[in-house]
């Protein structure tokens, strides 16, 4: 393995905070322009072939600035990049890679569920995800004055402007329970759906380089971050019918997660932490808390826009941005698919826009 630096020191004092994990393993802080989370943690992994990334982050000069100026600090070429393994299509995760590929000649791998939708986001016509989205959010219940710029940036065009609409189309595939060929790399490909349809981890099944217990170390992307529960909304696809059930993939995913027994975790955002079996039980308490007080609201009959209205969020509902708003009525929505799943909540015969109460 090839000796690196790490950290603000010297000549590199204006580079972006990187740190050394050990055992061939860097995080690079790249910022996410205008957002509460601040930067992505793009991982840096040695191999016997070159260096590999893990994740990008988002597309704009100033992330590109702080990526290169991270590998510099570590005595990385953008150019030198072998590879990149993405953990999801987010674009704070993917937003770079296509550049990063140009610069180097690198492969991009994806599972193939987030492969299909760059795809499908690649070639639809930009409106017809704004005519979706409007269309959604009608039948949840949003307001006209909730609905009105949405249809107003759809007559304007601006959806061209909007991230991962021409997100890299990736050249390999993750597949679930293998090992990755990355020379001289134990790592594990883990397919963790909840966040997005092909979210993957990847588990690094060699021995901790502190001699940490547990099974070597986890990128967990943002499937299992130490203080934040990620989103969980539904799976979008204007032409796909199938109900699904994004917060019962994310649940199972997190006890798949925990049977690992891995000693430390490294995320995509905040910091690397230890006991992840702790933190899986968190958030699987979490959400049972928060199902059944859903299910309690529901006594009386709401539309999905309603409960959303009435969940805890970080903020009060008309504090949150207008986007955001989306953001929290697909994850009442698929919260609502659970309880629905469960037996626990159905549909209100002959309500429009369709109305939910508890069982």
């Amino acid at each position: 393995m090839t000796q690196r630096t790490a950290g603000r020191t010297g000549e590199d004092a204006a580079a972006p905070a990187t740190i050394d994990h050990g055992g061939g393993v860097w995080s690079i802080e790249v910022p996410i322009p205008d957002n509460p989370l601040g930067h992505t943690l793009v991982h840096l992994l040695d191999t016997d072939r070159g260096p590999v990334l893990i994740d990008t982050g988002w597309d704009d000069p100033a992330s590109w600035d702080a990526l290169t100026a991270g590998l510099a600090s570590l005595h990385v070429r953008i150019e030198d990049i072998h590879g990149v393994l993405v953990t999801h299509h987010h674009p704070d995760h993917h937003g770079l890679s296509g550049q990063v590929r140009e610069a180097s000649g690198a492969w991009i791998a994806m599972h193939a569920a987030d492969a299909e939708v760059v795809r499908r986001t690649r070639s639809a016509e930009p409106g017809v995800w704004l005519d979706y989205l409007t269309a959604k959010l009608a039948s949840a219940g949003a307001p006209p004055d909730h609905l009105a710029p949405l249809r107003a940036a759809r007559d304007s065009g601006r959806m061209r402007t909007l991230p991962g609409l021409h997100a890299a189309l990736p050249d390999r595939e993750i597949t679930p329970g293998d090992l990755l060929p990355l020379a001289g790399r134990a790592l594990r490909a883990i397919w963790t759906p909840g966040h997005t349809p092909g979210h993957v981890c990847l588990h690094l099944e060699e021995a901790h380089p502190a001699n940490l217990p547990g099974r070597g170390r986890l990128f967990s992307g943002d499937h299992l971050l130490p203080g934040i529960s990620p989103h969980i909304g539904l799976y979008e696809d204007p032409e796909d019918t199938t109900v699904t059930d994004p917060l019962g993939d994310y649940l199972s995913s997190l006890e798949r997660v925990a049977r690992l027994d891995a000693a430390e975790v490294l995320p995509a955002h905040q910091h690397a932490f230890t006991n992840p079996r702790e933190r899986v039980t968190e958030l699987l308490a979490h959400h049972e808390a928060r199902l059944t007080g859903l299910r309690a609201l529901l006594a009386t009959p709401l539309t999905p826009w309603q409960l959303a209205e009435r969940m805890e969020w970080n903020r009060p509902w008309d504090r949150i941005p207008h986007g955001s708003r989306n953001i929290a009525v697909s994850e009442a929505e698929a919260h609502l698919r659970r309880l629905v799943k469960l037996g626990h909540a159905e549909p209100v015969p002959g309500s429009d826009p369709v109305a939910y109460t508890a069982r």
